[in-house]
């Protein structure tokens, strides 16, 4: 059975054809760590990771890179305004140095790396950083002067899209929309508006070069790291839509115009997640972390349910209540499974069904309420209905094979999330949050008891 992915170059959903036989090389854009990651920058992991999911589950060896911008990416997607890593150091007390930067952004990249294995990511065949990336990124560069695709001016090295006519095919941008202060700060020095800096100079702080000393662009690391990794063309480059009108296209540009050849076959693009009806950033303030849910009592696996319930190209609103929803259901259906014998075959009707859902752009809300129609089959043995779902989990990823069964007789759904939560944090070796979910249970009135048969709870 095909796969077909919707193709933001294209605009349509196409099959899913790779260079490479019975294999998939896929590139994501990865955090600039300079910060704990908030909750809608990591849609972009969950939906990277069920469409690795979705081709193993389809037979294809994967090979999939996640960056990890250490160095170089400025507060706005442009070329204007504070570098986030000098940002972050600034917020620290930390010394301007670049020995300070890798410090800060090594602590991040580990909190990323605990919030997506939390979340049941499966980890990327690399994680290369920018920072490692330096020779490459000045190679790259070399090339396009040599090509007549770069000039300098006071803050650094530019490309010039006037170069490169393609660019914006990406998201069909139009130029005539870029005009000066249109998406970045005017820069009179610079030849077209929608110019972008491939290296910026900064005497104090960065790496020497033969333009100066500085930072390699954003843009640039990711053409030279993907490169790398995956060669060029590879198959599939993946990012949230607001990557679209810059990053990408500059990707795009530099990249082609480099090396004379594609960079991705296949675009895919995540939309939003927003909150009280505006768009998710750390920038503005506005923003919510693992760490946040799990202070509520909210578990990673329960905002994973929770993306897996809309189309990875829906924007979707958040609010508390919606989460508590998902997780009681996650808790249900926890419980279920648990609940039921091994020893059953997979219902190949079911699982042909659920594969062309997931095989249909990666369509999780109808592979998920699919997943709930097999427990109310009564034409399914026990045993099966559990051989089923867990097949299915192997996309959905919810760990289903690994939970233990909380009774839910007489327990309200606030009490089984804290039970949940509490489960959690044991797993994370959190035992003074354990412990204190513990004691929140118990000062509601139910006792609870770890069995060789799973959590025991009950009223007082």
């Amino acid at each position: 059975m095909d796969i077909t992915l919707y193709n933001t170059q294209t605009r349509t959903k196409e099959v899913f054809r790779p260079l490479i036989k019975g294999e998939a090389f896929m590139y994501h854009c990865g955090p600039t760590v300079y910060d704990y990651a908030h909750i809608g920058n990591l849609r972009s992991y969950v939906f990277a990771d069920i469409l690795r999911r979705t081709c193993e589950y389809n037979g294809y060896t994967v090979y999939q890179v996640i960056n990890i911008t250490d160095v170089g990416h400025l507060v706005s997607d442009g070329d204007d305004g504070e570098d986030k890593m000098t940002k972050a150091l600034k917020r620290e007390g930390k010394p301007l140095t670049v020995e300070a930067m890798l410090e800060v952004a090594n602590f991040y990249y580990h909190a990323f790396v605990d919030d997506i294995t939390s979340l049941n990511v499966e980890l990327p065949e690399a994680f290369p950083k920018a920072s490692e990336h330096i020779d490459g990124d000045i190679e790259i560069i070399q090339r396009l002067e040599k090509g007549g695709h770069t000039y300098v001016i006071q803050d650094g090295v530019y490309f010039d899209i006037s170069t490169f006519p393609a660019y914006g095919k990406l998201g069909n941008i139009s130029l005539a929309s870029q005009k000066d202060g249109a998406r970045v700060l005017v820069n009179p020095e610079k030849r077209n508006p929608a110019d972008f800096a491939v290296w910026k100079f900064d005497g104090k702080l960065g790496w020497e070069s033969p333009w100066g000393k500085g930072f390699p662009g954003w843009h640039i690391e990711c053409s030279v790291m993907s490169r790398k990794f995956l060669g060029q063309p590879f198959d599939i480059h993946t990012g949230g839509i607001d990557h679209i009108a810059v990053h990408h296209n500059n990707e795009i540009a530099q990249s082609e115009a480099a090396y004379g050849s594609p960079l991705a076959t296949y675009w895919m693009h995540n939309e939003f997640i927003t909150l009280n009806a505006g768009k998710m950033a750390k920038s503005s303030g506005g923003f919510i972390t693992l760490g946040s849910l799990r202070d509520q009592f909210v578990s990673p696996l329960t905002y994973r349910y929770w993306l897996l319930s809309g189309h990875y190209r829906s924007p979707m609103n958040f609010t508390i209540d919606a989460i508590r929803g998902a997780q009681n259901a996650l808790i249900r259906l926890m419980g279920q499974v648990s609940a039921l014998p091994v020893g059953g075959t997979a219902s190949q009707a079911y699982i042909e069904r659920f594969r062309a859902y997931i095989n249909d752009d990666l369509d999780t809300p109808r592979g998920l309420a699919l997943v709930w129609d097999v427990t109310k089959d009564g034409n399914v043995s026990d045993a099966d209905k559990r051989a089923t779902i867990l097949d299915m989990d192997r996309v959905l990823g919810l760990k289903l094979d690994t939970v233990q069964h909380v009774p839910e007789e007489a327990v309200p759904s606030e009490i089984t999330a804290l039970v949940e939560a509490r489960e959690e944090a044991r797993a994370h070796k959190d035992w003074v949050k354990a412990d204190a979910l513990r004691q929140e249970i118990e000062a509601r009135g139910f006792t609870l008891s770890d069995t060789k048969e799973g959590i025991k709870v009950q009223a007082k």
